[in-house]
């Protein structure tokens, strides 16, 4: 069966179901970003109403597990229907865009804190940590120390030898609170690419990447996904809001610091064109260690 043959049979049984009215729907394809599966969009009178989400059964199972134990956070787009198969899932459409025209990150942090963060339930303490979809680490330690040794592979020589062992020890020195640590259920991928603003405002969060770690890892994952504003005053101002993150702010830094270094990695293979602003920040972080 083609693609738009799958397509046609997944909204025709939709449309059986009660849950859409083909008479009044278009479907266009959409960009899917880091995923591996196909998104399209649904529209009514022109309008996206519905996204359209296909992929494999684990990554629709998790991404399902997600939406339903934050149905009641508003930020995150309302769930319509799982396929009992976990082919596919539907879930609503958000107006806007991601990237850009986000207004000031202390505005937006604000949101993320407030409305997501701060809604974050405890997991299954038994469970691995990491993504859902990765492979299983025994430690938060150990998710850690293979985020850090990727990132040193994609910075090679840019930066000196001496910053990947500052930060080999930052990761060393958060693997001894280790055991103080809850795992929560996390979206996991918390960066402006995966948030949508509209009219400079945050108005939802898309395509989580499930997985099982400290409410942290989330909170610098966000705050270091854009070269903007990486100031101490921004961090400090956002992080009081959270309320279930008892660290100290030397441990914040250094949590910012690791997490900054790994972005930057990222950053090499994905954006280079905003390395330039992450050097800057990098710089301006290490004084502050």
């Amino acid at each position: 069966m083609n693609e738009q043959s799958k397509i046609d049979e997944i909204c025709i049984g939709l449309q059986d179901k009660g849950i859409i009215n083909l008479n009044k729907q278009r479907i266009t394809k959409m960009k899917s970003g880091t995923t591996d599966g196909l998104v399209y969009s649904v529209s009514e009178h022109n309008v996206p109403k519905y996204v359209l989400k296909l992929d494999h059964p684990q990554q629709i199972n998790f991404a399902s597990r997600f939406f339903h134990t934050y149905q009641n956070v508003r930020l995150l787009p309302k769930l319509y229907y799982t396929d009992p198969e976990k082919k596919f899932i539907l879930y609503a459409y958000i107006e806007g865009t991601t990237h850009y025209n986000r207004g000031s990150k202390i505005e937006w942090m604000t949101l993320l804190v407030n409305e997501l963060f701060n809604h974050y339930v405890k997991y299954d303490q038994n469970a691995s940590w990491g993504r859902l979809d990765g492979i299983p680490q025994q430690t938060w330690y150990d998710f850690n120390r293979s985020s850090l040794e990727s990132a040193r592979t994609n910075i090679r020589d840019l930066l000196p030898n001496e910053d990947y062992f500052k930060v080999e020890s930052i990761v060393e020195r958060i693997a001894s609170v280790e055991k103080q640590e809850t795992k929560y259920l996390l979206h996991g991928d918390t960066g402006v690419h995966n948030l949508v603003f509209q009219n400079n405002t945050l108005s939802g969060i898309i395509d989580p990447s499930p997985m099982v770690g400290p409410i942290i890892y989330d909170f610098t994952y966000a705050f270091c996904s854009s070269s903007d504003d990486l100031n101490i005053e921004t961090l400090l101002s956002t992080f009081s809001l959270l309320k279930q993150v008892p660290i100290e702010e030397t441990r914040l830094i250094e949590e910012v610091i690791f997490q900054l270094y790994t972005r930057i990695g990222i950053c090499i293979r994905v954006h280079p064109h905003d390395l330039e602003g992450y050097l800057k920040a990098w710089e301006y972080w290490k004084q502050l260690s």
